[in-house]
Protein backbone atom coordinates (compact mmCIF):
# COMPACT_ATOMS: atom_id res chain seq x y z
CA UNK A 1 0.00 0.00 0.00
CA UNK A 2 2.78 2.52 -1.03
CA UNK A 3 0.39 5.41 -1.64
CA UNK A 4 -0.77 5.65 1.91
CA UNK A 5 0.73 8.87 3.35
CA UNK A 6 -0.70 10.07 6.88
CA UNK A 7 -0.34 13.30 9.14
CA UNK A 8 -0.37 13.25 12.53
CA UNK A 9 -1.57 17.03 13.87
CA UNK A 10 -1.94 18.24 17.48
CA UNK A 11 -1.28 21.80 18.67
CA UNK A 12 2.05 22.85 18.58
CA UNK A 13 3.56 19.69 17.15
CA UNK A 14 6.16 18.75 20.08
CA UNK A 15 4.29 16.74 21.52
CA UNK A 16 1.44 14.18 20.89
CA UNK A 17 1.84 14.13 16.92
CA UNK A 18 5.29 13.89 16.96
CA UNK A 19 5.36 11.07 19.18
CA UNK A 20 2.15 9.41 17.42
CA UNK A 21 4.71 10.14 14.02
CA UNK A 22 7.37 7.95 15.39
CA UNK A 23 4.74 5.50 16.97
CA UNK A 24 3.02 4.53 13.82
CA UNK A 25 5.95 4.68 11.77
CA UNK A 26 7.42 1.76 14.00
CA UNK A 27 4.28 -0.19 14.09
CA UNK A 28 4.57 0.37 10.34
CA UNK A 29 7.66 -0.77 10.24
CA UNK A 30 7.18 -4.03 12.11
CA UNK A 31 4.66 -4.87 9.97
CA UNK A 32 6.35 -4.94 6.92
CA UNK A 33 5.02 -1.51 5.77
CA UNK A 34 8.13 0.44 4.79
CA UNK A 35 6.68 2.29 1.99
CA UNK A 36 3.87 4.53 4.20
CA UNK A 37 4.88 8.31 4.52
CA UNK A 38 4.26 9.50 8.07
CA UNK A 39 4.38 13.21 9.27
CA UNK A 40 2.95 15.13 11.92
CA UNK A 41 2.68 18.91 12.41
CA UNK A 42 0.71 21.47 14.87
CA UNK A 43 -2.52 23.44 13.58
CA UNK A 44 -0.13 26.73 15.55
CA UNK A 45 3.25 27.48 14.68
CA UNK A 46 4.28 27.93 18.19
CA UNK A 47 7.15 25.98 18.06
CA UNK A 48 8.09 25.80 14.59
CA UNK A 49 11.78 24.75 13.36
CA UNK A 50 12.05 23.19 17.40
CA UNK A 51 12.70 19.46 18.11
CA UNK A 52 10.09 17.62 19.67
CA UNK A 53 9.40 17.60 23.88
CA UNK A 54 12.40 16.58 25.42
CA UNK A 55 9.91 14.42 27.78
CA UNK A 56 8.34 13.11 24.12
CA UNK A 57 12.11 12.12 23.47
CA UNK A 58 12.87 10.71 26.47
CA UNK A 59 9.14 8.25 26.64
CA UNK A 60 10.09 7.24 22.75
CA UNK A 61 13.85 6.00 23.61
CA UNK A 62 12.67 4.79 27.00
CA UNK A 63 10.25 2.31 24.07
CA UNK A 64 13.15 2.00 21.80
CA UNK A 65 11.45 3.79 19.56
CA UNK A 66 13.02 6.30 16.79
CA UNK A 67 11.99 9.88 17.17
CA UNK A 68 13.65 12.91 15.22
CA UNK A 69 11.29 15.43 14.53
CA UNK A 70 11.54 19.65 13.03
CA UNK A 71 8.24 21.29 14.64
CA UNK A 72 6.12 22.94 11.32
CA UNK A 73 2.80 24.30 10.85
CA UNK A 74 -0.02 22.11 9.00
CA UNK A 75 -0.32 24.05 4.94
CA UNK A 76 -2.26 23.96 2.29
CA UNK A 77 -0.24 21.34 0.59
CA UNK A 78 -0.51 18.97 3.13
CA UNK A 79 -4.55 18.08 2.34
CA UNK A 80 -3.91 16.94 -1.19
CA UNK A 81 -0.03 15.24 -0.15
CA UNK A 82 -1.66 12.93 2.58
CA UNK A 83 -4.22 10.62 2.25
CA UNK A 84 -5.01 10.88 5.86
CA UNK A 85 -4.70 13.64 8.33
CA UNK A 86 -5.50 12.31 11.74
CA UNK A 87 -6.35 14.89 14.91
CA UNK A 88 -5.11 14.09 18.36
CA UNK A 89 -8.33 16.06 19.70
CA UNK A 90 -11.39 17.93 18.69
CA UNK A 91 -9.74 21.26 18.75
CA UNK A 92 -7.45 20.01 16.29
CA UNK A 93 -9.83 18.46 14.06
CA UNK A 94 -12.36 21.83 14.33
CA UNK A 95 -8.42 24.19 13.23
CA UNK A 96 -8.16 21.45 10.61
CA UNK A 97 -11.30 22.19 8.86
CA UNK A 98 -11.17 25.58 9.28
CA UNK A 99 -8.02 25.75 7.42
CA UNK A 100 -8.69 22.92 4.91
CA UNK A 101 -8.42 24.12 1.26
CA UNK A 102 -11.36 22.81 -1.23
CA UNK A 103 -9.21 21.30 -3.17
CA UNK A 104 -8.68 18.91 0.03
CA UNK A 105 -8.49 15.20 -0.80
CA UNK A 106 -7.65 13.58 1.94
CA UNK A 107 -9.56 12.00 4.81
CA UNK A 108 -9.49 13.93 7.72
CA UNK A 109 -11.02 12.81 11.07
CA UNK A 110 -9.74 12.24 14.92
CA UNK A 111 -7.25 9.93 14.97
CA UNK A 112 -9.21 7.69 18.19
CA UNK A 113 -12.33 7.39 15.52
CA UNK A 114 -10.20 4.48 14.22
CA UNK A 115 -10.41 3.04 18.36
CA UNK A 116 -12.69 4.10 21.14
CA UNK A 117 -13.30 7.72 19.66
CA UNK A 118 -11.31 9.26 22.55
CA UNK A 119 -9.13 12.56 22.44
CA UNK A 120 -5.00 12.21 22.92
CA UNK A 121 -4.96 14.30 25.78
CA UNK A 122 -2.19 17.23 25.67
CA UNK A 123 0.49 16.21 28.23
CA UNK A 124 2.32 19.60 28.08
CA UNK A 125 1.74 20.72 31.23
CA UNK A 126 1.98 17.42 33.09
CA UNK A 127 4.86 14.83 34.16
CA UNK A 128 6.22 12.01 32.80
CA UNK A 129 2.75 9.71 33.11
CA UNK A 130 1.02 11.83 30.99
CA UNK A 131 3.67 11.00 28.20
CA UNK A 132 3.58 7.61 29.10
CA UNK A 133 -0.08 7.77 28.60
CA UNK A 134 0.30 9.24 25.14
CA UNK A 135 2.56 6.87 24.01
CA UNK A 136 0.34 3.93 25.12
CA UNK A 137 -2.50 5.41 23.14
CA UNK A 138 0.00 6.21 20.12
CA UNK A 139 0.54 2.53 20.32
CA UNK A 140 -3.22 1.34 20.27
CA UNK A 141 -4.16 3.84 17.69
CA UNK A 142 -1.65 2.92 15.37
CA UNK A 143 -2.54 -0.78 15.24
CA UNK A 144 -6.28 -0.24 14.92
CA UNK A 145 -5.59 2.61 12.44
CA UNK A 146 -3.49 -0.22 10.11
CA UNK A 147 -5.91 -2.77 11.22
CA UNK A 148 -8.56 -0.41 9.81
CA UNK A 149 -6.49 0.92 6.87
CA UNK A 150 -4.47 -1.78 5.46
CA UNK A 151 -5.93 -4.48 7.63
CA UNK A 152 -4.85 -6.96 10.55
CA UNK A 153 -1.38 -7.92 8.66
CA UNK A 154 0.03 -8.09 12.09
Amino acid sequence: MSDLKVLIVCLGNICRSPMGEAVLRDVARKRGLSDIVVDSCGTAAYHAGEEPDDRTISTCKKHKIPIEHSARQIQASDFTHFTHILAADESNLRNIERVKPKNSTAQICMWGSYLDNKPIADPYYGGMNGFEHVYQQCLALSDAFLDGVVGNNR
